[in-house]
């Protein structure tokens, strides 16, 4: 039995190249058994799932890396010294493979996000469901137009864009945010009565969650350092080139009850122009 073991191992150490094909798919298959039981049969993968799935991809594939090198070492150190030169073009010509590594040892260093925060890069707004040593995967979101709803789409985005953009944390926002309201008025005329009473009606439609508004307002100051404008509804006027009004609300409210709430406030303020101008 032990000289069959012994003769077997040095059958596959004398073939590398099959030990090699062996070791990838074993491992391979573990991953794929290993990841489909943390997925189980769930249709929306928590974030703690994606935190384990996203774990077990990048250690299986250290891992391969790591058995490849020692198997395959004396091989490599003798191409090494025979093609040094070779080496340096290859280097030069992998330049974004290693901008994009070494953005992936930034964004660990930092912990500028983890999967589950909602990040801006450059014009890039979503979720983090992955992130690798090449690149991090985002669920989109339509931030720039105002929203806070999944667009379906997916954004890979390559490490090394960190190097070249500012990585926003937005994480916050996915509970409660400030929303911009902006209402444009053509025609010059006196609203500042109108405040005090849609100040009120806003205040109104707060009502249910003002008091978590407060306390979660109060969390985000202490941990961000920084005076934030609080969490009762701002109203101001700005007027445009052309001499028009614009009319500018912002709230503090549920990051999901955002554009409901829009929709309500800009009714209550027709309401009160048409009764007070028309």
């Amino acid at each position: 039995m032990v000289d069959k073991l012994v003769l077997t191992v040095d059958f596959f150490l004398e073939h590398k190249l099959l030990l090699t094909v062996l070791i990838v798919m074993l491992i391979s298959v573990i991953k794929r058994f290993v990841i489909s039981s943390i997925r189980g049969d769930v249709a929306f993968l928590s974030d703690v799932q994606r935190k384990w799935m996203s774990r077990t991809k990048n250690g299986t594939f250290l891992l391969i890396l790591i058995i490849l090198f020692v198997l395959w070492q004396s091989e490599v150190s003798k191409f090494a010294l025979s093609v040094t030169a070779i080496a340096i073009a290859l280097v030069i010509a992998s330049k974004e493979i290693i901008l994009c590594f070494t953005g992936s040892i930034q964004r660990a260093s930092s912990r500028s996000f983890v999967i589950g925060d909602w990040i801006e890069v450059g014009k890039i707004y979503g979720e983090v469901i992955e992130h690798n040593l090449m690149a991090t995967v985002i669920q989109e979101i339509d931030l720039d137009h105002g929203q806070y709803h999944y667009t379906g789409k997916t954004a890979t985005l390559p490490n090394s864009m960190f190097f070249t953009y500012a990585v926003k944390n937005l994480n916050f926002m996915k509970r409660y945010v400030y929303h911009n309201i902006t209402i444009t008025v053509v025609q010059f005329v006196n609203l500042y009565p109108l405040f005090p009473s849609l100040t009120r009606q806003i205040e109104q439609h707060c009502e249910d969650f003002i008091e978590v508004a407060k306390r979660y307002n109060n969390v985000i100051e202490k941990h961000a350092g920084v005076d934030l404008p609080g969490s009762e509804p701002h109203i101001h006027i700005t007027s445009g080139i052309n001499g028009e009004q614009n009319v500018h609300i912002m709230i503090f409210c549920p990051t999901e009850r955002a554009i409901e709430l829009e929709q309500l406030i800009r009714e209550d303020f027709m309401i009160a122009y048409q009764e007070n101008f028309n």
